[in-house]
Order: structure tokens, then sequence, then C-alpha cells
């Protein structure tokens, strides 16, 4: 079961962001092994595969919850990268954090545009 899980969460990482992976894998392998096969695992391969959400609106979500936590910079520009790759635009993206500024207020909401656009500018620059 476990295997399946993890190539499921593989695939998964493949279509959503497979450089974000790596570069966990990459970072981790040495030191927390176990937790680079949990994400893949229990985020992408138990969840991310469950029907009832598309990916476009997952990542949504995803991104909202991050920028209301307000302490997982990284992570959200993993996701930023991961919801453009599955078919979002920038503008539903930012909408998203502007969206924000309601429940996680300004300062967070603010942190999240400046990710967003940190992300965009690195996606130009390699056009």
């Amino acid at each position: 079961m476990s295997e399946d899980r993890y190539q499921k969460g593989m695939e998964m990482l493949k279509k959503m962001n497979p450089k974000s992976y790596k570069e966990l894998k990459d970072n981790l392998e040495d030191i927390a092994p176990d937790l680079v096969r949990f994400v893949a695992e229990f985020p992408y391969g138990d969840v991310y595969t469950r029907p009832g959400l598309d990916l476009k609106t997952r990542e949504l979500v995803t991104i909202a919850a991050i920028t209301t936590l307000g302490t997982a910079p990284l992570q959200l520009k993993s996701h930023i990268k991961g919801a453009l790759n599955v078919g979002c635009t920038r503008e539903e993206i930012l909408e998203v954090l502007i969206q924000m500024t309601v429940y996680a207020g300004f300062p967070a909401a603010l942190n999240g545009v400046y990710t967003a656009k940190e992300v965009f500018e690195e996606l130009d620059l390699e056009k």
C-alpha cells in the first residue's frame, strides 16, 4: 500500500511541480529521508488525488491556507508555481491573495503578494 501511495504522490508531484519536489528531496534526503517520502505519500498521494476538487481549486485553496498561516514562504512559493503548472492564472492567484486581507490581515496578504511577484519575475526571466 505504501509504495502505491508513494507512486501516486510522485505522479502528482511531477504534474504539479517536479522541480520543487527535487529541491525538497535534495535538501532533506541526508537528514530526514522519511519526511521526503511522507510529503509524497500523504498530501500528494492521498489528498491531492482524491475526487471532488480539481487541481486548480486545490492549489488556490492551498495558497489561501499558506498565506493565512504566514509562516511558510518557501511552501507558498512552491504552491504558486504548482498552481500555475495546473492552469491557474496569475490573476486568479492574486485575487486569492487579495481575498486573504479579509481573513489573514494585510501583512500576511502583502507577504503573499510579494512572494507571488517573486515567482512571476523568476518565471518571466526563464522565458
